[in-house]
């Protein structure tokens, strides 16, 4: 069997870093030049004809971290790697999974097609913002769910006043999972937008007076619809609001919105780096688990065992 080589992009080091340590071995080495207008061009320093190679990469903005994905990918192939499977613990442009108005791309589907072009042969993931992005591709995905990560981590502070919330309808499924797994009981945070990252207004669909409301969603951008939530359900009663999301996306004024709005905390992980550390910010690793999930597609196991 071919052994396992694990590179890095390098907008996740610091993720990939823990997770070869986790995998224990070290991280390939990789350098990337920069022409003088910004070009990129990564190449692998070291031999890695026959190997299984993994590449770690989220796909968060500045573009320039795709292309960097995409490049690394060919490269790859190009040196005769027997598989590349592309690890993006975050998978960015997945908002854009359906046409929702006339005229739009359909980002995520975008994404699908140039990671397989460039040579890809599986891509592992955690929480895309619509399961259904991985019927986007025509090579095996692997979604993990962060669940394996937060779970553990609530079972001390669950109790019997404890609610569990979605900060909008289309979150519903998932606060669900969570309120089936912890057997307590869900409200609803129904928001309308007037446009992108702009709340018109915000109703609460439940009771929450006295509870300890925890929010759930699978990324936190500008942390409008998150706070202007957990400002509501203070107002409605709520004894405290915390919220679990797994990508810490935070552009714009999150931080300010959050460290001034009626959130106690905020779980989250590190598929994304944060910008700056804030008290309320609690981040917990993924890393074991996709070192992992690696393990066990290299060694062609069931990877059902990562999930609760």
């Amino acid at each position: 069997m071919s052994s396992v080589k694990i590179f890095s992009g390098s907008s996740s080091k610091y993720l990939s870093e823990k997770i070869a340590s986790s995998y224990g071995k070290p991280l390939g080495g990789i350098e990337l030049q920069k022409f003088s207008d910004g070009e990129l061009s990564p190449y692998f320093t070291e031999s890695i004809r026959g190997h299984h190679v993994f590449i770690i990469q989220s796909t968060f903005p500045p573009a320039d971290n795709i292309m960097e994905l995409l490049l690394m990918i060919d490269a790859a192939k190009r040196a005769s790697a027997e598989k590349v499977t592309v690890v993006m613990p975050y998978f960015g442009y997945a908002r854009q999974d359906r046409k929702d108005k006339p005229r739009v791309a359909i980002g995520a589907k975008v994404m699908a097609n140039i990671i397989e072009a460039a040579g890809a042969d599986r891509v592992v993931t955690c929480d895309l913002h619509a399961g259904q992005i991985q019927g986007f591709f025509n090579i095996p995905v692997d979604h993990m769910d962060a669940s394996a990560i937060f779970v553990p981590y609530l079972k001390e502070s669950i109790s019997d006043g404890t609610v569990f919330a979605s900060p909008d309808v289309g979150g519903t499924a998932r606060a669900r999972r969570y309120a089936k797994h912890f057997q307590v009981d869900m409200v609803v945070c129904d928001k309308h937008r007037k446009k992108a990252n702009e709340i018109a207004s915000m109703q609460v669909i439940g009771e929450v007076e006295g509870k300890d409301v925890i929010l759930f969603d699978d990324l936190i951008d500008t942390a409008g619809t998150l706070c202007t939530a957990a400002d509501i359900l203070k107002e409605k009663g709520a004894k405290s609001v915390r919220a679990v999301i797994t990508h810490p996306v935070l552009s714009g004024n999150a931080y300010n919105n959050i460290s001034n709005s009626a959130l106690d905390e905020l779980i989250t992980t590190d598929t994304l780096p944060l910008k700056e550390k804030l008290e309320k910010i609690k981040v917990l690793t993924v890393a074991d688990m996709f070192a992992k999930a690696i393990r066990k597609i290299h060694d062609h196991e069931s990877i059902s065992a990562l999930f609760i």
